[in-house]
């Protein structure tokens, strides 16, 4: 069964290019043409979402936050003509997975889609486990491999699962500086042109999930981050 793809822009046209490339592509694809209207088409079948950022009423930032507010791990990519870094943070902040400025070509959004819906896969290699091994347990922090979920102090912390999946690596190599080159080849490795900053705002929402084991993500200025074991609470 084709991976099924919603598109969200105001322009119709280019809806309609984007929607004939990606058929053509093998997805099954279906056009909202506001924020309002997608949330209404959005369910549990589709595998990504193409979001404009600027549209009448409700933005495709406030869409993104809803969504992410509601638990919703749908990968988003936001598709923009505002293409500042701080646009592009702003992309991120609010739990998109990729950032495409227009005007924007077809080959890279293509690109772009796979990449993103194939690191989606529940079989992704990024979470496969190794051997027998089904948690990793560090005190009150319990990443489970196998559900694919954070729990802390017995509490279930919603991750998308970019946050999942750095978190992961992180704790897989506990109390080793990972640079954010280590990081991407990992974590992003399926995903073209990731810059360094990306990684920065992941971790900073990483850390704003944990709560008060934040502070287990450690940044070493000029090398990079690690799983700090000596920072989690008894």
């Amino acid at each position: 069964m084709s991976d099924k793809i919603l598109i969200v822009d105001d322009d119709r046209n280019i809806c309609e290019i984007l929607e004939f490339n990606l058929t053509n592509e093998g997805y099954h694809v279906e056009c909202a043409y506001s924020a309002e209207e997608a949330l209404k088409k959005l369910s549990s079948k589709h595998a990504l979402i193409l979001l404009d950022v600027m549209m009448g009423g409700m933005s495709g930032y406030k869409m993104a936050e809803k969504l992410r507010k509601e638990h919703n791990p749908i990968p988003i990519i936001f598709l923009t003509a505002k293409d500042t870094e701080n646009d592009m943070l702003t992309g991120f902040s609010v739990g998109g997975d990729d950032y495409i400025s227009k005007p924007f070509s077809v080959k890279e959004v293509i690109a772009r889609v796979r990449a993103i819906v194939k690191r989606a896969k529940p079989n992704d290699k990024n979470t496969e486990t190794a051997g027998s091994t089904q948690k990793i347990t560090f005190k009150n922090i319990v990443i489970d491999l196998e559900a694919k979920e954070l729990l802390i102090d017995g509490n279930r912390v919603i991750l998308t699962k970019t946050e999942f999946e750095l978190l992961t690596f992180l704790a897989k190599n506990p109390d080793k500086i990972l640079s954010r080159d280590d990081i991407i080849d990992v974590v992003w490795h399926e995903t073209p042109f990731i810059t360094e900053r990306t990684v920065d705002v992941h971790i900073t929402r990483l850390r704003k999930k944990m709560g008060e084991y934040a502070a287990v993500i450690v940044n070493r200025s000029g090398y990079g981050y690690k799983f700090d074991t000596d920072e989690i609470k008894h």
